[in-house]
């Protein structure tokens, strides 16, 4: 009784650690919850099969197009088009977000800018990328590279006006040159959040995946999704979204390893 009243304690307490067996038994009852939800509703015919497929029908749609390979094109297609925008995006954003939080000379002129841009829709300059740029691959990254770029800038310029100002007072008092101080003070101690940034953001490059390949695309999961749409074939449709999520959640978890190898200190 003793031992189930700490376990309960411990669950309920705010921030407090919980076993690794523990977090893995409560992530896997929400994906039993889900899933079996999904099943119930599917195969108990509560909702039509043309508009909810079952869970088996969209495995075996995915083994057909794993068998013949179109599975593995569209996936790697549109995992090139994300990392490619989402790296261009993050090389870029990550120095001027330092500067931007660091220099009030440098926040002045482009902080009403990018906060100004950041609220525009991405799918209204679909239109224009297709004339400035065309219909290739370098379309589609510019409208990763734009849904994620403006909302990383913000975003690690907090990181960097978070960092404690007693911090860089003490490193030129043992020498730092003001030019030295953003890399060699602020951006190791704005790290770790600079990291939890480009994790969300990524999560942001994936959800504009199908509006990058919503025009004149000829591969990707999210043009398989539209065609599939036209056909009314939903099984695909529901396919393509859970790679898309698949996907997602492999970044998601290769930027929390990476966080904790190179920032353990914040872990």
């Amino acid at each position: 009784m003793a031992q189930r009243r700490t376990a309960w304690t411990r669950l309920t307490t705010p921030f407090a650690n919980i076993p690794a067996s523990t977090a893995t038994t409560l992530a896997l009852a929400m994906w039993i919850a889900v899933i079996g939800g999904w099943a119930l509703l599917s195969y108990g015919r509560v909702v039509p099969n043309m508009f909810l497929p079952t869970p088996g029908t969209v495995l075996q749609t995915a083994y057909r197009m794993s068998l013949d390979g179109s599975l593995f094109y569209h996936t790697f297609t549109s995992a090139k088009v994300v990392i490619l925008g989402f790296i261009v995006s993050s090389v870029i954003a990550v120095p001027l977000g330092l500067w931007m939080g660091t220099y009030r000379a440098v926040q002045a002129p482009l902080e009403p800018l990018v906060n100004f841009i950041r609220y525009l829709p991405v799918t209204s300059f679909v239109p224009l990328f297709i004339l400035w740029i065309g219909i290739g691959i370098e379309q589609r990254i510019a409208v990763i590279f734009f849904g994620t770029f403006f909302q990383q800038l913000v975003m690690i310029s907090d990181c960097a006006r978070s960092v404690s100002r007693d911090l860089v007072n003490a490193s030129y008092t043992l020498g730092t040159k003001r030019s030295e101080a953003v890399w060699h003070v602020i951006f190791p101690a704005a790290l770790p959040a600079i990291l939890d940034t480009l994790r969300v953001t990524m999560g942001w490059a994936w959800t504009y995946l199908v509006v990058a390949e919503l025009v004149a695309a000829s591969s990707g999961l999210g043009y398989i999704s539209l065609k599939a749409m036209r056909g009314f074939q939903v099984d695909v449709i529901f396919m393509a979204i859970a790679a898309i999520g698949l996907l997602g959640l492999i970044t998601d978890t290769a930027f929390r390893i990476l966080r904790a190898r190179i920032a353990p200190w914040a872990a």
